[in-house]
């Protein structure tokens, strides 16, 4: 590992008297330093798919700017789960922002550089490089909070801060739309965003830091006196890949089921995403600006209803992530249907469509984050996290961009959402499993 990514050195501790303002302070500047910084990976992970209808009036297939698009779930698929486990060694505060710089450059070289449009397989190996620093976001993140919030805080600060994804994956539409207006130029889909999450990124290595004790505090358990049943001082030490790897991950029966039902959940968040545009444009007969409003609404709309799956997950489901799961994701599987159906000539119905879509499918997403947070120890949860989303992007994801679009050039748009429809279905069955496998899990610990 690079000396500049290793975890900072732990300081004096400070006076029991500044301990508490202390910890408020930089818990707030923490805070904002992962939201903003992860909200701008999103900026420059799926505004490619902005530039995908005019790359088709190019002459380019819809299959193979799916298959281009995949690059970037393969590598971060692989990324995020190899990054999660160089991210449980690492400073956060140095690791998020060098991974946003790069993705950045990536994007900047598409969208100013000529020939870095000019054939499918460039395209590819260029999205498949801005995916492989995308994995250096999400691991960061998770290890940030599992040191600064302690476990009966975190259920409310991870749904907070998944808001996040739709902050960040709204604006490139926006940005976009900047961008023709200033330009007129159809790149700045791919540069505009860019040059946002270069801005961030230095912000955010002002806001964040590494673990408490790097700051010269106390772990967070004792803060907040908040213990797992099983706490000791080996809970504060490092491990090595093979510890968490073989300890921790594979041999993680619950794990493993939550991860394949993200391959669904992921087939049905990016389905729709991505070919949104396109979708909207071909077959809706949007306009630029309705399909780009479109966009950012399903992103926006994400917000709140990520925020009331967690309130429902905690209050209605009494923290059954589970059955909160399956009940979002048979309303988002039903409301993806509506969008199917709707004749055209009803923009109305299109919009609200996406925003109902938007508002559920952030929830199950965010769920199965948090419960692979939970599922190992701290010092691992990068890692968990990353065995998750290895799932969900090179599973889900990859199906989204590719199979779709090969789906649809050869069999139409009703053979694409036949497929983003029957992905619902079965992450709503794998859910089910997930729920009954938790509770048997539960009992077991109780006797």
């Amino acid at each position: 590992m690079l000396n500049i990514f290793r975890p900072a050195a732990h300081r004096p501790r400070v006076d029991d008297a500044h301990v508490d303002p202390l910890y408020r302070r930089l818990r707030w500047q923490i805070f904002l330093g992962i939201f903003f910084g992860y909200a701008a990976y999103y900026l420059v992970r799926k505004n490619f798919a902005l530039a995908m209808p005019y790359l088709v009036e190019q002459g380019f297939s819809r299959g193979d700017l799916g298959f281009a698009l995949s690059g970037i779930s393969i590598a971060y698929g692989f990324s995020k789960f190899i990054m999660g486990s160089v991210s449980d060694r690492s400073n956060p505060r140095v690791f998020l922002p060098a991974g946003l710089i790069l993705a950045a450059a990536v994007m900047l070289i598409m969208g100013f550089v000529p020939w870095a449009t000019s054939s499918i397989m460039i395209m590819f190996v260029l999205l498949f490089v801005c995916g492989w620093f995308q994995g250096m976001g999400w691991p960061p993140c998770g290890r940030t909070m599992v040191h600064w919030w302690s476990h009966k805080e975190r259920g409310s600060i991870v749904s907070v801060w998944n808001c996040a994804h739709n902050v960040g994956g709204g604006l490139p539409p926006l940005l976009f739309l900047l961008g023709m207006a200033w330009f007129n130029d159809w790149k700045a889909a791919l540069y505009m965003p860019a040059f946002g999450a270069i801005l961030v990124a230095v912000i955010a290595f002002m806001l964040m830091r590494d673990t408490p004790q790097s700051c010269g505090l106390p772990p967070i358990e004792a803060y907040k006196n908040d213990y797992p049943p099983d706490y000791n001082e080996q809970y504060e030490e490092e491990l090595t890949a093979k510890q968490i790897f073989m300890q921790y991950i594979l041999p993680n029966k619950l794990l493993w089921y939550i991860a394949l039902a993200n391959v669904f959940v992921y087939l049905l968040r990016y389905g729709i995403l991505d070919w949104s545009p396109t979708y909207l444009k071909e077959v809706k007969h949007f306009t630029l600006d309705k399909s780009s409003w479109a966009y950012f609404l399903y992103e926006y709309a994400g917000i709140p209803g990520t925020l009331l799956c967690g309130w429902m997950s905690d209050k209605v489901f009494k923290g059954n992530r589970g059955a909160t799961g399956v009940f979002f994701m048979v309303l988002v599987t039903i409301a993806t249907v509506v969008y199917w159906l709707n004749p055209v000539g009803n923009p109305g119905v299109d919009m609200a469509c996406m925003i109902v879509i938007g508002f559920l499918i952030y929830g199950p997403v965010m769920l199965i984050g948090l419960h692979a947070l939970e599922l190992a120890p701290k010092k691992a949860a990068g890692t968990a996290a990353g065995f998750t989303g290895l799932f969900g992007y090179l599973g889900g994801s990859v199906a989204a961009s590719a199979i779709v679009g090969y789906t649809v050039d050869y069999f139409g748009w009703n053979g694409g959402f036949a497929i983003m429809i029957g992905g619902g279905v079965l992450a709503v069955f794998l859910l089910i499993l997930t729920m009954l496998s938790e509770n048997k899990h539960k009992r077991q610990l109780k006797a």
